[in-house]
């Protein structure tokens, strides 16, 4: 019998934690396969290794953002991965001893940040578009209540056009990139959160 190399072995084994989290909670998790290494890099591409503010990662899944952005070479000390399943939760601290790690929902974010903290960039995995709208619009506004103007915000979506959902007012966009080397193809959106007074069109 054939023994799979120690890489590939890590790779499926971190399929097989997503898969089973995405039958059991399929709206949570928004998709039946994690994201790519290509979408992974496009993700974390966007985010500024200069700064001093934290980077904060939602909806970490199995980490690969998580990895990319530290291939990308975003301190360790910087880095905040927030993830609302406990499976996942788990998971994540045992592939990344020397992170933050929260087992916590995106709707919270600013009970995860302290009162100094100037957060310089937030990736998102959370799926948008799969919940809610009443529960992704009121995601989106405590977001907006909480972060500094000028915040980058990263976020993946499966709408490869139009206008991002629930972000359009509050955000800039900066750039669109779409990944087709991911199943399904994803678009990145790298936006950047305006200044209080135009939270809200008048």
């Amino acid at each position: 019998m054939k023994i799979l190399p120690a890489s590939n072995l890590t790779v499926l084994r971190h399929l097989l934690v997503f898969l089973r989290e995405a039958l059991l909670h399929p709206w949570s998790a928004g998709a039946f396969f994690p994201s790519s290494r290509h979408l992974a890099d496009a993700m974390a591409r966007p985010v500024p290794l200069a700064g001093t503010g934290p980077v904060v990662e939602l909806g970490a899944g199995t980490g690969a953002v998580t990895q990319a952005l530290l291939d990308r070479g975003v301190r360790p000390e910087r880095l905040l991965v927030v993830e609302r399943a406990p499976t996942l939760a788990a998971h994540l601290r045992a592939r990344f001893p020397q992170l933050r790690i929260i087992e916590g929902d995106a709707r919270n974010l600013g009970s995860f940040l302290t009162n100094h903290d100037r957060v310089d960039a937030v990736v998102s995995s959370v799926p948008l578009r799969s919940l809610p709208y009443a529960e992704s619009r009121s995601m989106v506004a405590h977001w907006c209540s909480v972060l500094p103007a000028g915040t980058l915000l990263i976020q993946f979506t499966y709408a490869l056009y139009g206008p991002p959902r629930h972000l359009s007012d509050e955000f800039v966009e900066l750039s669109s990139e779409v990944t087709w080397l991911n199943l399904p193809p994803a678009r990145i959106l790298t936006l950047a959160l305006r200044t209080p007074r135009l939270h809200r069109r008048p």
